[in-house]
């Protein structure tokens, strides 16, 4: 049976206790930790489901063939699925775990990024889905899988979140979202392509969406 070990963080008191772990591989669909409760992985991206604000359960099998970017909300987000409406699927989850900037209930998100955050009217083009948690013992199944595909940003592979106060969650993982905006661009026929760091601007992920388009049959 193949195994592996990394070093996990755990919140004990005011501090960050490591501990190094040996993770089993024996099945293709999840990952076992010594310690822990089992963490299943999905197989595929397309055995992913989420929930919209509205909700309404959306099975990832209907974005097959489509470049699918994912990122919690960002402005620039509504300039990409304008500019590629039919091709690229902008999907955003938003997350109160950094610095609980998210802090309204999935019924108060629309109104908050109309008036407050970006503010200025904003309204969303694409499907914006429940608020999770991306990290730590409930992370959604989501991005349980793009943390295990694409365990780091490929433009910054080494950072973690410098503030230890801002780690709300447990156990810490060095494939965690480090903060708000890090984005996961997937490709046409499932294939998880590219992780970018928060400090990536959204909007310089457009060549990497051409090339991926480029690879689409429609």
């Amino acid at each position: 049976m193949d195994s592996f070990t990394q070093w996990t963080y755990f919140l004990e008191g005011d501090g960050v206790v490591p501990c190094l772990e040996t993770f089993l591989t024996a099945a293709p669909c999840c990952i076992l930790s010594q310690g822990a409760e089992m963490t299943f992985i999905a197989k595929t991206f397309y055995d992913l489901k989420a929930t919209t604000l509205e909700g309404d359960s959306v099975d990832f099998n209907v974005f097959r063939g489509r470049v699918v970017l994912i990122e919690n909300v960002a402005s620039e987000l509504n300039q990409l699925q304008s500019k590629y409406p039919h091709r690229l699927v902008v999907l955003g989850f938003p997350c109160n775990q950094f610095g609980y900037q998210e802090n309204c209930s999935n019924g108060e998100i629309l109104n908050s990024l109309q008036h407050v955050r970006p503010g200025g009217g904003f309204k969303p083009s694409f499907t914006i889905f429940e608020k999770c948690d991306v990290n730590g013992t409930n992370t959604h199944p989501v991005f349980a899988y793009l943390k295990d595909k694409l365990p780091y940003p490929d433009d910054d592979p080494s950072s973690l979140m410098q503030d230890p106060k801002f780690l709300v969650w447990s156990p810490i993982n060095r494939t965690d979202v480090s903060w708000n905006f890090e984005k996961f661009l997937i490709g046409p026929e499932g294939e998880p392509f590219k992780r970018y760091s928060k400090k990536f601007p959204t909007i310089d992920i457009e060549p990497d969406i051409q090339r991926l388009l480029r690879l689409t049959k429609n």
